[in-house]
C-alpha cells in the first residue's frame, strides 16, 4: 500500500534539507542575536559579548565549507564562542595581574534596573562559575552538555553551578 501523501511530502522535506546545507548568511542570521544575548549574559558587557561574537562566527566562516556540513554547527558556534571567551578571560586576568592601578568601579550609579542588578550578581562569581550557570540554568543545556561546551566533565559543571547558585543566594539575603 502507497505511503499517505504527507508522509512522502515531509520525506522530500527532510531530503532537502540535508541536500541543502545552510549557507553562512542563514545561519548568522538564525544564530546571531540569541548568541549576542547569550554572551551579554555571560561576560556582562554588551561590547564585550560583541566582540566575542564576531570573533566566532568569524572563525566558523573561515572554514565554512566543513562547518557547514557538520550535524550541529550550532553547538560548534557555542563551543567557538566560549573558548574566545576563556582566552580573553584569561588575558585580562593576566593584564590586570600586571595594571599598577586598580580597576575602577564597575557599577558607579547607585540606582540600577533589573537588569543590571542581575548583571552585578553575575560580576561577583567567577568566570568558569558564569558560563555553567549561564549554559545549565539559563540556556537550559543538561550538564553533559555544557561540560563539552566548556570543555570540563559534567560533574565540575554541577559543582560550578552550584557555587554559582550559592554565592548568588548570599548576595540576595546580604541585600535584604
Amino acid at each position: 500500500m502507497d505511503e499517505p501523501l504527507g508522509l512522502v511530502a515531509e520525506s522530500l522535506r527532510e531530503e532537502q534539507i540535508v541536500a541543502e546545507p545552510l549557507s553562512f548568511e542563514a545561519f548568522f542570521e538564525i544564530e546571531a542575536r540569541t548568541l549576542f544575548r547569550r554572551l551579554c549574559a555571560v561576560t556582562g558587557n554588551s561590547a564585550e559579548a560583541e566582540e566575542i561574537m564576531q570573533d566566532a562566527f568569524l572563525a566558523l566562516w573561515e572554514r565554512w565549507d566543513r562547518i557547514g556540513a557538520i550535524q550541529d554547527p550550532t553547538a560548534y558556534l557555542y563551543r567557538t564562542a566560549m573558548n574566545v571567551f576563556r582566552r580573553r578571560s584569561r588575558r585580562a586576568a593576566l593584564a590586570l595581574r600586571r595594571a599598577l592601578s586598580p580597576a575602577p568601579d564597575p557599577a558607579p550609579f547607585a540606582e540600577i534596573d533589573e537588569q543590571q542588578d542581575v548583571v552585578a550578581a553575575l560580576a561577583g562569581l567567577t568566570p568558569r562559575q558564569r558560563a555553567a550557570l549561564v549554559l545549565t540554568d539559563v540556556m537550559d543545556y543538561s550538564s553533559e552538555e555544557a561540560g563539552r561546551a566548556l570543555g570540563v566533565s559534567a560533574g565540575t559543571v554541577r559543582g560550578l553551578a552550584s557555587r554559582a547558585r550559592a554565592t548568588l543566594r548570599r548576595q540576595v539575603g546580604e541585600r535584604t
